[in-house]
């Protein structure tokens, strides 16, 4: 099901890069809506430029983020102060699981570079009794809603693009240079998969092509 032509996609992409944004930084405040006010212990997985894992020192006594690419992780340390609790680890989280317990743990935008259901039953596994787990992940394009969705996060983009710029092209933000890959699961099936791992799961499909895990350890 083709929503746009080629010719909008590449206008698309030509605005975006003029007004670059990062999207899933967008979604970094409701995380911490999700979570206790103080818990000791946070795992962040895939964390990038760091952005989250310094909002998360910000609640937690330590933090650990754990990204396989080496220079944007390298670009995180230089980026947060030496006073916050955050340690960076270059590891790839499908082979070298950093060991828990912790009370959170995170995970935007990387899922879908990792065997899911292999991933989910690690995350329980180090997920402290009571701890959360937010994920913040890419899905398919599969249904109606879907495609809808869609369509309506194009202006939403674009419009959010040029507020947070003011109007004015900028430097895009910081960006993985390992490779990267598209999402092959729909949300239909993540909402499954999930569900068999982790019992109670609530998943939404969200704007800007992300969708949202949140589970509680009992």
């Amino acid at each position: 099901m083709k929503i746009l032509s080629p010719r909008v996609l590449r206008a698309l992409e030509r605005f975006n890069a003029t007004y670059p944004w990062d999207h899933n930084a967008h979604y970094h405040r409701w995380i911490l809506r999700q979570l206790p006010r103080r818990f000791e212990r946070a795992l962040d997985v895939g964390s990038g430029s760091g952005d989250l894992a310094r909002l998360l020192a910000g609640r937690a006594y330590a933090v650990k983020a754990v990204d396989s690419d080496p220079v944007i992780t390298a670009r995180a340390q230089k980026l947060t102060p030496a006073a916050l609790p955050v340690t960076f680890d270059v590891a790839d989280a499908a082979a070298e699981f950093p060991a828990g317990p912790y009370d959170v743990i995170t995970c935007v935008a990387t899922i879908h570079h990792l065997p899911f259901a292999q991933t989910l039953t690690r995350f329980r596994r180090h997920l402290a009794p009571g701890g959360t787990l937010v994920v913040v992940g890419l899905f398919r394009a599969q249904t109606p809603v879907d495609h809808l969705l869609g369509v309506v996060a194009i202006p939403a983009n674009a419009a959010m693009g040029w507020l947070k710029n003011k109007g004015r092209s900028s430097p895009r933000p910081l960006s993985m240079t390992a490779p990267t890959r598209p999402a092959d699961m729909a949300f239909d099936d993540i909402v499954r998969e999930a569900r068999d791992v982790l019992p109670g799961a609530r998943l939404r499909r969200r704007l800007f092509w992300r969708y949202t895990l949140v589970w509680n350890q009992p």
